[in-house]
């Protein structure tokens, strides 16, 4: 059976006998309807199923109500927590979401911000792919800038652009971390880094080493070895810490995958943790507070960064002509538990 076609404001005009354009009012509460009209009008377009085209509103005030959220994943908890905190802020003001994620994907980034920009969206929340920072090409951003279309970065930090950003600290929060080992009396502290580049990768690498200086703890290159954030990219490089001569005492993992991968591999080997050697990760996942032993770890204010980046969106589009670039770095907290704690 064909299904009936949908009901429009010309047949709802025919119902009442008036023009389209009064129909039009009276569902937009027009004052110049009277209120009687306006009700009536109202309930029977109601009861009979009518639609507003939102596209053909769009169009006629130029305005789509549209953002767009573009992240590497969604299945982190971090991620989640930036995205739930936007539309907590936003979708009372008259505004959805359109979530897309690149999986890390400088094309799939390119192509999101393409279809983004044809949907005539109003703004671009942005946490910038790995391939994107690898191959340093950003044509597609730049095309954002040239529409005059709020773009805010969120998590991840490019220098190049101008445009505002949220992030949280995570040269602080690596320099906590390796601060609190050092305390716990941990003297070869090794680091499995994030891919070399992007932004959290580099600040928490930064963290890492300048508190080892600090402390008049030399930087050995053999204790850093590459990671990709995944729990299995942390299996060999531990399996080689451990093979070493004079292995580690300590591990810093890039994120919490990265430090539960290598509590896997230390739990295999028969070693204690922390007694033998201590693990700490980033990010606070929900996993973390569940290890065996609980992992110590860095929050990140996701809830937060979400509302300063939902703030500096609006300013932009109350005065687009006046709204000043800003960075907004935000604190993170350490999280010590049981993976690290020694009696010293």
């Amino acid at each position: 059976m064909t299904p009936a076609p949908p009901i429009t404001i010309k047949d709802i005009a025919r119902q009442f006998n008036c023009s389209p354009s009064t129909v039009s009012r009276a569902l937009n509460d027009h004052y110049a309807i009277s209120e009687d009209t306006r009700r009536s009008i109202q309930q029977y377009a109601q009861q009979a199923g009518y639609q507003r085209n939102l596209v053909s509103l769009s169009l006629l005030n130029k305005l789509s109500g549209v953002l767009g959220i573009i992240v590497p994943t969604i299945s982190d908890s971090y991620e989640s927590s930036v995205i739930e905190g936007l539309h907590t802020v936003l979708q009372p003001l008259g505004y959805s979401l359109t979530i897309c994620v690149t999986g890390e994907s400088r094309a799939l980034e390119a192509e999101h911000v393409l279809r983004l920009l044809a949907n005539r969206v109003e703004g671009i929340f942005l946490s910038v792919a790995q391939e994107t920072y690898d191959s340093a090409r950003y044509d597609h951003l730049t095309m954002v800038l040239q529409r005059q279309i709020p773009l805010v970065l969120i998590d991840r930090d490019y220098a190049g652009l101008p445009v505002s950003r949220v992030t949280a600290d995570d040269y602080h929060g690596a320099w906590a971390v390796v601060e609190h080992l050092i305390q716990m009396g941990c003297r070869r502290i090794a680091h499995l880094r994030g891919p070399a580049g992007l932004t959290v990768s580099e600040q928490r690498f930064a963290g890492y080493v300048d508190c080892l200086t600090h402390y008049g703890l030399p930087r050995c290159d053999e204790l850093i070895l590459p990671t990709n954030f995944q729990i299995d990219s942390a299996i060999e490089p531990t399996r080689h810490l451990l093979d070493r001569a004079e292995r580690p005492d300590a591990i810093f993992g890039v994120n919490d995958q990265v430090a539960i991968g290598a509590m896997r591999v230390l739990t295999e080997r028969g070693l204690r943790i922390p007694d033998d050697v201590a693990v700490a990760g980033f990010d606070n996942a929900p996993v973390a507070a569940y290890t065996n032993p609980s992992l110590t770890t860095v929050a990140r204010p996701g809830r937060e960064i979400s509302s300063e980046a939902a703030r500096l969106f609006l300013r932009h589009k109350q005065t687009p002509d006046q709204a000043p670039v800003e960075s907004v770095v935000l604190p993170a907290q350490l999280i010590v538990r049981e993976s690290s704690r020694r009696v010293v």
